[in-house]
């Protein structure tokens, strides 16, 4: 009976079984780089916890389904047609944790496919580029410009390209997203996208603004990209 133990239920004399210790070893391998993967993450990102134990567990996962499918084809269909439900029942990410997400994968199927080395190899270059683009901030110097503009005008005053010449003179691209009414309908809320030239003429816009709105309500903040967007 113990010899039995690991063989399926299902299998024939034409079929492979993994041994206990090629199992131990491709699964030892594949939570090492799930570790490596999700320490590499924390470099100047936000996470959460429940993400870092994701991302550390998902190539073992991966890589024992597999080591299961083994050639078979027809469990591979089933295994492709399981993750695409769990793509529906998931909440999208960021960019950055949908990349990360295949990059465990990509690790656990080379490891479940027994290329050991290969597998190593591919997640230490791949988290050695993930430092590098993060420690010189790849596109975050733009990124740190990007504002969500809010300006509160009297109902009298026409918001069509009032505030044009302004925006114009303080940043490189705006656009008008959304207005909507406030204060039972006496005020107008204005939202806009915008760039700026750079970082230190905040105070400057809005003392300027200040001027054309009347001294009404104005707030600047970070525009944060929604978990939808790519």
């Amino acid at each position: 009976m113990p010899d039995n133990i690991f063989q399926g239920i299902f299998d024939s004399s034409t079929t492979r079984v993994i041994s206990v210790f090629d199992f131990i070893l491709c699964l030892m391998v594949a939570l090492g780089i799930g570790l490596l993967l999700a320490a590499v993450y924390t470099y100047r990102s936000r996470y959460t916890k429940s993400f870092l134990v994701t991302l550390a567990m998902l190539p073992a996962v991966v890589c024992v389904v597999i080591m299961m499918v083994n050639g078979n084809v027809g469990t591979g269909v089933a295994v492709a047609g399981t993750f695409s439900l769990v793509r529906f029942r998931s909440v999208p990410g960021t960019a950055k944790e949908i990349g990360a997400i295949f990059l465990a994968m990509g690790t656990g199927l080379i490891t479940g496919m027994g290329y050991l080395g290969f597998a190593v190899l591919f997640a230490v270059l791949l988290s050695a580029v993930n430092l590098l683009y993060n420690h010189f901030d790849l596109g975050g110097r733009r990124e740190a410009l990007y504002r969500v503009l809010h300006i509160v005008i009297p109902e009298n005053l026409d918001y069509t390209g009032v505030f044009d010449e302004i925006l114009g003179e303080y940043t490189s691209s705006h656009e008008l997203e959304q207005v909507k009414t406030t204060n039972m309908g006496s005020l107008f809320k204005l939202t806009y996208n915008i760039t700026l030239l750079s970082a230190g003429v905040e105070k400057e816009l809005i003392d300027k603004l200040r001027c054309r709105n009347g001294n009404l309500e104005i707030s600047v903040a970070r525009r944060e990209n929604s978990g939808c967007e790519l």
